[in-house]
C-alpha cells in the first residue's frame, strides 16, 4: 500500500501524543498561592506544629484551603496572595526563630501527575513571580577576621626572629603590638617589614610601654573588602546551581549589596537556607590534658578554648586551628558503612591534607573535633535605635578518635539526613567570604503586569485562530488535518518546557507565537506540493506520497536554518534571549514531528489504501 505506516509508527506518534497530554497538563491546573514551613535546627515540623498553625490562622479568621504535613514540612495552600501575604507576617511573628517561613507557589496539579513527574512549568520573574532577594554584604566582618588572622600571623613572625612582646591586641584600626623598650619595638618593625610589605607600621608610647600598630593600606582594605563581595557574588550562584534553580539573576548592586532573583522557584525554604547561611568548619583538636571543670569555673588554660557540643555538654578543645573550610574541595553526603549514620565525605586540596596527615600522624587515639561556624543576623537596639548585628555561631557537631593517618579524602558523622546534605551542599558550593543579611525580600509578581501575561496569552490564541481558519479555508479537509497537527504541537510544547522545567518569560512566549506562524510551514509545502502533482495527472494515493517525500528535502532546509539562528541565540545570547531562543528551537522541532509524521499518519489512517478520483486540498 502507497500509503500506509507500519504499526510502530502509529504506536510512536500514539505514545508521544498521550506523555505530551499528561506532562502538558499540569499548566492547566496552574498554582496555589502556599507557604511552607520547615525546621531550623533544633526544632521539628510535626502535627503539633500543624495543630499551632491551624489555630493561628483560624483565630485570626484567615482562610486557607488546606495544610499538609510530610517530611519536607509544613505546607499552607491559599486561594489568593493577599491571604497568603497576611499570614505570611503572622506566622513569622508567632512560630519565632526556630522555623523557616517562606512563601512559595506550589502546583495545584492532583497527586496522580506529581507522581508521574508531571510538573508545572515555571513562570519567569516578568509573568508569574519567584523570589527576589536584595542582600547585604557584612564587610566589618572580614577586616574583623582578616585582623584575627594577621595578629595570628605577626605572632608567628616575632616568634620565628626571636623578638620579645608583651602583647598583641587586635584594635578597631589594626593589631597593637606591646614591648618593653624601643629596641624591641625596632627589631619588631624590621621583622614585619621584611615579611608583610604592605602593613603601615607607626609607632606609639604611652605608661612607659612602648606600641606598634599594624593596619592595612586603604587601597588593601578597599580590594578586600570588593574581593568579599565579589566572592560573594560567585559562591551564591554555585550554591543556586547546586539546588537547580532554572535562569537565576545573581548580580552586585553597588559596592556591598547584591541581588538575586529565582524565577519560578518551588523550594524556597530550602533556597532561603542555603543562600543566606554562612557556613564554614574547623577542624580542632581536643584538649585531653586539662579538665573541662576547672575551665567551667574561670580558669581555660593557656592554648585552649571552651565550646559546646550539641548536647549542650561542654568540650575544651585546641585554639590552634588544624584547617579550616578553606582547604575543602568537595564534600558529598551519604552514609557511613560502619554505622549507617548519615555522614558528609570531604575531599582536601594539596596544603590541607598534608597538614591533616601531619596532625594525624602525631595524634593517633587522640580525639579530634570538628566545629560548625555560621553567623545569624540579630536585631538589636541600641541608643534608640534599630540596628542589625551578625552573631557568630559555633557548635561542635562531630567528636572522633583518630584512628590512623588520614589526609585527602575522610569523612564527618554526627548529624541529621538532612543537616548531612545541606552541609555538603555549602561546603562544595564554597563558603562565603562574609556574612550577609537579607535586607529585603519578596516573592514578586509580573514585573511587567498582568496587562502583559494577558496580552502573550491573547497573542498565542488570535494567531492560532487567524492560522487554523486559513488553513481550513485554503486546504479544506487537508487543511484540518494541519490544524490538528498546529493544536498537538502547542501541547507537545508545553509539555516539553514543563519536562525540562525550563522558565518561560515573556520572549519565550514571543518565540511561542512566533512558532505557531512557522508550524503549518511545512503542511503548505508539503500540500503545494501535492497540488502540482494532482495537475499533472498523477493519482490522488501517488501524489500524497509524492508530495510527503519530494517536500521532505526543503522542509528540512528552512527548519535547520532556522534552528541554527536559535542556537547561535542561545549561545551568545543573555537571559530573555535565551529563553526565546529555547522556545522556538522546540517549536521548530516539534512542529516537524507534528507536521510531517503527524499529518501523514491522519491522511493514512483517513484515505490511505482507498480508492479515490479526488482530494479535499
Amino acid at each position: 500500500m502507497l500509503n500506509q505506516y507500519p504499526l510502530w509508527k502509529y504506536l510512536l506518534i500514539l505514545l508521544v501524543l498521550v506523555a505530551g497530554v499528561i506532562y502538558a497538563l499540569p499548566n492547566v491546573y496552574g498554582t496555589d498561592p502556599s507557604i511552607e514551613i520547615s525546621a531550623n535546627r533544633g526544632t521539628t515540623v510535626d502535627s503539633s506544629t500543624q495543630h499551632r498553625v491551624r489555630d493561628l490562622l483560624e483565630g485570626h479568621e484567615i482562610d486557607y484551603r488546606r495544610i499538609t504535613l510530610d517530611e519536607s514540612g509544613l505546607m499552607v495552600r491559599f486561594s489568593d496572595v493577599d491571604e497568603q501575604l497576611k499570614s505570611n507576617d503572622l506566622l513569622r511573628e508567632n512560630l519565632g526563630d526556630g522555623y523557616v517561613v517562606a512563601m512559595n507557589l506550589a502546583p495545584a496539579a492532583p497527586g496522580w501527575l506529581s507522581g508521574l513527574g508531571a510538573l508545572p512549568m515555571y513562570l519567569g520573574l516578568d509573568l508569574r513571580g519567584g523570589l527576589h532577594f536584595l542582600m547585604e554584604v557584612d564587610t566589618g566582618t572580614v577586616m574583623e577576621q582578616t585582623y584575627e588572622n594577621l595578629g595570628n600571623e605577626l605572632r608567628t613572625i616575632l616568634r620565628e626572629a626571636k623578638v620579645r612582646y608583651q602583647s598583641v591586641t587586635q584594635q578597631d584600626d589594626g593589631i597593637e603590638l606591646r614591648f618593653r623598650n624601643a629596641e624591641e619595638r625596632e627589631a619588631a618593625d624590621a621583622a614585619i617589614s621584611r615579611e608583610r610589605r604592605n602593613l603601615q607600621l607607626r609607632e606609639r608610647e604611652a605608661d612607659g610601654a612602648y606600641y606598634l600598630i599594624a593596619a592595612l593600606t586603604e587601597s588593601a582594605i578597599t580590594e578586600l573588602k570588593q574581593a568579599a563581595v565579589k566572592q560573594n557574588v560567585t559562591t551564591l550562584r554555585n550554591r543556586i546551581n547546586e539546588l537547580g534553580v532554572a535562569e537565576p539573576i545573581v548580580q552586585r548592586q553597588g559596592d556591598e549589596r547584591i541581588i538575586v532573583q529565582l524565577p519560578g522557584v518551588q523550594d524556597s525554604a530550602q533556597v532561603k537556607t542555603v543562600i543566606s547561611a554562612t557556613a564554614s568548619l574547623e577542624f580542632r583538636l581536643v584538649d585531653v590534658e586539662n579538665d573541662v571543670r576547672e575551665a567551667l569555673q574561670g580558669r581555660v588554660p593557656f592554648g585552649s578554648r571552651l565550646y559546646e557540643e550539641r548536647s549542650g555538654d561542654p568540650i575544651l578543645l585546641k585554639k590552634r586551628v588544624i584547617i579550616t573550610g578553606e582547604r575543602i574541595t568537595n564534600a558529598t553526603s551519604g552514609f557511613d558503612q560502619e554505622t549507617g549514620s548519615p555522614a558528609v565525605f570531604v575531599n582536601l586540596d594539596g596544603a590541607g591534607s598534608s597538614r591533616m596527615a601531619s596532625t594525624t600522624k602525631q595524634n593517633i587515639g587522640k580525639p579530634m573535633a570538628v566545629v560548625f561556624i555560621e553567623y545569624k543576623p540579630e536585631l538589636i537596639r541600641e541608643d534608640g535605635e534599630e540596628k542589625v548585628v551578625n552573631r557568630k555561631v559555633e557548635e561542635v557537631i562531630n567528636v572522633a578518635n583518630i584512628r590512623g593517618v588520614f589526609s585527602n579524602r575522610f569523612q564527618i558523622t554526627g548529624l541529621e539526613p538532612e543537616e548531612s546534605r545541606n552541609l555538603a551542599l555549602l561546603l562544595r558550593a564554597g563558603a562565603l567570604a562574609a556574612p550577609i543579611r537579607i535586607i529585603e525580600e519578596r516573592t514578586i509578581g509580573p514585573s511587567l503586569g498582568q496587562d502583559n501575561i494577558e496580552k502573550g496569552t491573547s497573542s498565542v490564541i488570535i494567531g492560532m485562530i487567524l492560522v487554523l481558519a486559513f488553513m481550513a479555508v485554503w486546504y479544506r479537509g487537508f487543511g484540518l488535518v494541519a490544524n490538528v497537527a498546529l493544536v498537538v504541537n502547542l501541547v507537545l510544547i508545553v509539555a516539553v518546557l514543563s519536562m525540562l522545567q525550563a522558565t518561560l518569560t515573556l520572549p519565550g512566549i514571543a518565540g511561542i507565537v512566533l512558532t505557531v506562524g512557522m508550524a503549518v510551514d511545512a503542511n503548505v509545502l508539503i500540500f503545494e506540493r501535492i497540488r502540482e502533482e494532482l495537475n499533472n495527472g498523477n493519482s490522488p494515493q501517488a501524489s500524497i506520497s509524492s508530495g510527503y517525500a519530494k517536500a521532505l528535502s526543503t522542509i528540512a532546509d528552512a527548519n535547520i536554518t532556522t534552528l541554527i539562528a536559535a542556537v547561535v541565540l542561545f549561545v551568545f545570547g543573555t537571559g530573555p534571549i535565551k529563553g526565546f531562543a529555547i522556545t522556538l528551537s522546540i517549536g521548530i522541532l516539534t512542529s516537524m514531528f507534528t507536521a510531517i509524521m503527524g499529518t501523514r499518519a491522519i491522511i493514512n489512517l483517513s484515505v490511505g489504501g482507498k480508492k479515490l478520483r479526488k482530494l479535499s486540498i
